[in-house]
């Protein structure tokens, strides 16, 4: 009888796993939705070269400039004032309407901010989608 009763509880003794590989699936789809795989914050920066004829390089790209006063140049030329259609009118008439032109922002770092998100929202709204910022490395010493 004593025999009988050990074998009856081997034979119930189950483990059920069902649980288990349910919340390791909730796990992994959890994991899966809240990872993310692209970096948002990363800039990319391609500054021309100076190596090859200028001209080739200024007829195609466009290039809004802005000094340490706030004052706007599209392709060194001066702007009248800073308002948001005057650099459009000049940007459209620079890139003769071509829009998939790259366009390069230079802006002196003591630049005001305001002039910087003028000639970026100016770009956007005429569609340009290649816009770069221009950079300088840092100086070694």
């Amino acid at each position: 009888m004593l025999l009988e009763s050990r074998h009856r509880n081997r034979d119930e003794l189950n483990i059920n796993l069902t649980p288990l590989i349910d919340v390791i699936l909730t796990l992994i789809i959890f994991f899966m939705i809240s990872t993310r795989f692209n970096r948002d914050t990363q800039i990319e920066l391609n500054l021309p070269e100076a190596d090859g004829p200028q001209m080739a390089v200024e007829q195609q790209i466009v290039e809004i400039s802005i000094d340490a006063s706030g004052n706007i140049f599209v392709n060194g030329q001066p702007l009248v004032n800073n308002q948001l259609d005057t650099v459009k009118r000049a940007v459209e008439d620079v890139s003769e309407g071509d829009n998939t032109r790259p366009m390069v922002i230079s802006a002196d770092e003591k630049a005001p901010f305001q002039a910087v998100v003028t000639a970026m929202d100016a770009a956007g709204q005429l569609g340009f989608a290649k816009q770069k910022i221009a950079t300088q490395s840092p100086k070694q010493g």
